[in-house]
């Protein structure tokens, strides 16, 4: 929802930014002892990508997208075109500017720009049922990688760019799916 590369021309990708600060922070610690936990900040859609941003060497994620998805959100729930949704928006949105969190001072008409959007994100149910599989979807991913820890599974985790063609492959394909079919002959 953050759009300052599309408005500004500026920023990183998250996995790049999560790598290269990890890294700094990292030789930070080696020459001063100070330990400077990093916080993934964007860029969680999937339970997957939790896992992926720890291996990168985050100690903890921002999870405003995947929290707003659920119940107990205070925002609300609508109806389109059959399916359901949470409200969700960016802190750069004319939304959370309004909420006055900003006070950049000066003429606030200068400021006519967002760099953050106000969408929807799909309607996820409760809470509970959802954190309780996506730890287990993390915990299982420590697993295959031999991780019993976060420092561990940054240690043993294999990070590999991969190609469009691989992440089509890496799901089902080429196969017509049973959720999908109309009817059955029996």
């Amino acid at each position: 929802i953050c759009i300052t590369r599309e408005i500004k021309g500026i920023g990183r990708g998250q996995a790049t930014a999560l790598i290269e600060v990890c890294k700094e922070r990292d030789k930070y610690f080696k020459e001063k002892g100070i330990y400077i936990p990093v916080c993934s900040d964007g860029g969680i859609v999937f339970d997957y990508h939790i896992t992926l941003a720890l291996a990168m060497g985050a100690d903890f994620c921002m999870l405003g997208r995947y929290f707003a998805r659920f119940d107990e959100s205070p925002t609300h729930k609508v109806s389109i075109n059959g399916t359901y949704y949470k409200e969700y928006w960016g802190e750069g949105s004319a939304r959370a500017r309004n909420w006055q969190r900003y006070d950049l001072g000066g003429d606030k008409k200068k400021l006519s720009f967002e760099e953050g959007v106000d969408s929807y994100v799909p309607y996820a149910g409760r809470l509970k049922d959802n954190v309780d599989l996506t730890l287990l979807k993390v915990k299982s991913t420590m697993c295959n990688c031999g991780a019993l820890s976060i420092k561990e599974l940054q240690k043993k985790a294999k990070l590999t760019l991969v190609s469009s063609t691989s992440i089509v492959e890496g799901g089902a394909h080429d196969v017509i799916l049973k959720s999908n079919t109309v009817s059955q002959d029996k």
